[in-house]
């Protein structure tokens, strides 16, 4: 069975899902990184998961973080910054959602993505409203609250769970400072739902999770300490589940994460390879069989700052 147009059974898109080498940055290219440093995600990768990314969003947080742009003082129009871009698909799915005009900043440290993700990005609001697009290439880890002078909103998707709790409580500080609202997207929970079930479920599942929290990144964790960041710099913090729910129909992209989840839980525990090996042997056979269902569970974040920056 072929996962896809012109890939061959058991290819693996070059870093694609949630394995990679211990130290590895995401494409979101956080921090500054030598010239033939290899990005972790692969476009490829960033594209397969769109699909069930927009799916999995969080549309209850939508409500409340219209009202706030909606309140926001002097504004013709909303600035939003969006951290680690990647391709785009954050503005892809939330550009058409929001009324009003528009102005994105895509940041990125890969000038590839960031060409990518500008040509594809909308053009017009839900009402018809104009939207622009400019890019920046920088360093996420060091943002500061003048990087987001005049920002309505700062977005980011899969971010937070590749970050450090110091580069989380820089993030909070940032947008609090700025006093401007931050949707943070698809971070991992730390659990996942296979059906059928195995008993190697959690054994894969907990040295994945120690997988991610490899060289002081938080991984599973890193929800709960953006929530208390953000509540320590005087934001009102709102969170909701945003599961990827994978059937038959997405194939695809259930082979590369299985894959990449198996790959990363045997990197971290070396002596569950031989197991993990069969237990994958017949994952596949099950997913090509379309037998196989998988939860993979996110939680979106909304944090609404005060209006004009900063905890009291």
């Amino acid at each position: 069975m072929a996962f896809g147009p012109g890939r061959v059974p058991g290819a693996v898109i070059p870093g694609a899902g949630p394995s990679g080498k211990p130290g590895a940055r995401p494409t979101v290219k956080l921090r500054e990184a030598g010239p033939d440093d290899p990005p972790r995600y692969a476009p490829e990768w960033l594209e397969l998961r769109e699909p069930a990314d927009a799916a999995g969003r969080a549309h209850d947080l939508l409500d409340p973080l219209r009202i706030r742009l909606a309140n926001m003082p002097g504004k013709s129009g909303v600035v939003i910054h969006d951290l680690g871009c990647g391709t785009g698909s954050m503005g892809r799915w939330l550009a058409p959602r929001l009324d009003g005009a528009q102005h994105w900043i895509l940041h990125d440290r890969d000038p590839y993505l960031l060409h990518f993700a500008a040509v594809s990005s909308p053009r017009s609001a839900a009402d018809g409203s104009r939207v622009t697009v400019e890019t920046r290439r920088g360093d996420v880890a060091r943002l500061t609250p003048d990087a987001l002078q005049g920002a309505s909103l700062v977005t980011a998707s899969a971010l937070l769970d590749v970050l450090t709790r110091e580069e989380i409580d820089t993030l909070a500080a940032a947008c609090t400072g700025a006093g401007c609202p931050a949707l943070l997207t698809l971070s991992v929970a730390g659990r996942v739902e296979l059906t059928p079930p195995h008993p190697l479920d959690a054994e894969l599942t907990q040295a994945f999770n120690d997988h991610q929290r490899r060289d002081n990144l938080l991984g599973p964790d890193a929800v709960t300490a953006a929530a208390e960041a953000f509540s320590g710099h005087g934001a009102t913090v709102r969170l909701h589940p945003s599961p990827w729910r994978l059937g038959p129909e997405h194939a695809a992209l259930t082979e590369q994460w299985l894959r990449g989840w198996v790959g990363a839980a045997v990197e971290e525990r070396p002596e569950l390879r031989a197991e993990a090996d069969v237990y994958l042997t017949n994952r596949l056979a099950a997913l090509a069989a379309g037998e196989l269902r998988v939860t993979v569970h996110h939680v979106d974040l909304l944090a609404l700052s005060r209006p004009g920056g900063g905890a009291s």
